[in-house]
């Protein structure tokens, strides 16, 4: 599959299979994300896989999920996921641009992951201080985002933006996602509407 086939094949994932993630495959996500630009080559974000039950059990307790559907959106019991990635930003390497740093890096893993069918979710919603003591760290280590991995378990479908951005689920469980259209976002040369 060609990097742009993956791209378009990219979904945001909230039910997972519960087949464990290789200690090499989640190594192989982070180096993606390690790989990636950093602005001034500082390289100020670093991660932390957590994939022991107990400790994934924990980190799932400390995101919210889907807000525009939630409960509902929420990953149910036998269907969470599998891995997490905590992706960091360590101060004492930062120049201010970490955002930027930490979103290439995630874009990054995100595709690999699903090169090799692992779906993921981006999560931002997050209690950031519990997270920070279950993962022990320390007060210069910042938590940017955390990433969910496992095998997908469902399979959502891009509808046309209209009225809402909101996501939806049907009947039957898929979900929904508009998105705007090309001719919407793209322009040539000058902004003309």
């Amino acid at each position: 599959m060609s990097v742009y086939e993956t791209v378009i094949r990219r979904r945001t994932i909230r039910r997972f299979k519960q087949t464990p993630l290789s200690d090499d495959l989640l190594k192989r996500i982070v180096n993606a994300g390690r790989l990636a630009p950093s602005s001034a080559n500082l390289q100020p974000i670093e991660y932390v896989v957590i994939d022991k039950p107990p400790f994934v059990e924990k980190v799932f307790a400390t995101l919210k999920w889907a807000g525009y559907i939630s409960p509902e959106g929420d990953p149910p019991l036998g269907e969470r996921p599998v891995a997490y990635l905590a992706i960091l930003i360590n101060n004492k390497k930062s120049s201010g641009c970490c955002q930027r740093d930490a979103a290439a890096a995630i874009e990054n893993m995100i595709l690999v992951a699903l090169e090799e069918d692992v779906g993921s979710c981006w999560l931002g919603s997050i209690d950031r201080d519990t997270l920070q003591n279950i993962l022990k760290l320390p007060e210069y280590i910042i938590i940017d985002s955390v990433l969910a991995l496992g095998y997908s378990n469902e399979t959502p479908a891009i509808e046309r933006l209209e009225d809402s951005v909101k996501y939806w689920k049907d009947k039957e469980g898929t979900l929904h996602v508009p998105k705007r259209d090309l001719g919407d976002v793209l322009f040539y040369n000058e902004y003309l509407k």
